[in-house]
């Protein structure tokens, strides 16, 4: 089968005008995406890409960064500054030129800007057990005070069954109804914009019966578009409807009083370390 993104598995180069084509074609069925723009492409990348990255993965050790909270189990993050020289580097093809204007033509968002930090993004591992609650994204990148607005995961499993868990969910933005839910399964890309209200992740624990891990790309962009008007606000989780799914609804009003009454000195000290504990 073809692969739709006609990366060089060799070279790691993505034509210019072929990725702005390519971004055309599915440009229509990105922005009538309900109930906020996203779409599921599979076969993304040529499955020499997939492979090797798969084995970079296996060399890893311990994620300089992980999750074990209510909201957020048994999740790793490994920064591509840290990973794998060939996985490195197809992270820098996605920050590329022609990748972005791939996803403008796409997404209709003009002015997309890469994330030189990497921030959250790289390689995410979930291991037996764990999940992400449904969320919606931090709204601003801090160090750049840009406006997130499109996040794009690629993932790295065999093919993947849906009773496995880990399944990536997209819910209306009163957060009644679920109404798409893709499985992780190998090489299938999946793209959504952003928001304050664009609710989505992967509630259902992973259950591989071979004990394998949900592993995926992760990728983050912005545009220009923040101004201090705006209220920046760290994730958001909800409960998905009759379940026990944990909240961020207390957490976030503890944090904004904390910011209120704190010199800002102290409270940088105080609630990083709250965050990290799932306070």
């Amino acid at each position: 089968m073809t692969e739709v993104c006609p990366i060089d598995p060799n070279q790691l180069r993505l034509d210019n005008a072929a990725a702005k084509e390519l971004g055309k074609s599915y440009a229509e069925t990105y922005q009538s995406g309900e109930p906020y723009h996203h779409i599921c492409i599979d076969n993304f990348l040529p499955m020499e890409i997939i492979e090797k990255v798969r084995a970079d993965v296996a060399t890893l050790e311990e994620a300089e960064r992980s999750f074990d909270a209510a909201e957020e189990k048994l999740k790793s993050q490994y920064n591509p500054d840290r990973l794998p020289e060939y996985t490195r580097n197809l992270f820098y093809v996605f920050n590329s030129r022609p990748f972005i204007q791939f996803l403008e033509e796409m997404t209709g968002i003009e002015g997309l800007i890469p994330d030189p930090y990497f921030i959250g993004a790289g390689i995410h591992k979930t291991l037996t057990g764990g999940y992400l609650n449904i969320h919606a994204d931090f709204n601003v990148h801090k160090q750049m005070k840009i406006e997130r607005r499109l996040n794009m995961l690629i993932y790295l499993n065999p093919p993947w069954k849906e009773e496995w868990g880990g399944s990536f969910e997209v819910w209306d933005k009163e957060m009644k109804t679920k109404k798409a839910s893709f499985t992780p399964t190998e090489n299938r890309m999946v793209c959504f914009s952003t928001g304050s209200d664009t609710w989505h992740g992967n509630p259902e624990p992973v259950n591989h019966p071979d004990g394998l891990p949900r592993l995926s790309i992760a990728l983050y962009y912005y545009t220009a578009t923040w101004d201090e008007t705006r209220i920046a606000h760290s994730t958001l989780f909800k409960p998905r409807p009759g379940s026990n799914d944990a909240s961020s609804e207390g957490r976030a009003k503890r944090h904004r009083i904390l910011k209120e009454v704190l010199p800002p000195v102290v409270h940088r000290k105080v609630v990083g370390p709250m965050r990290r504990l799932g306070f």
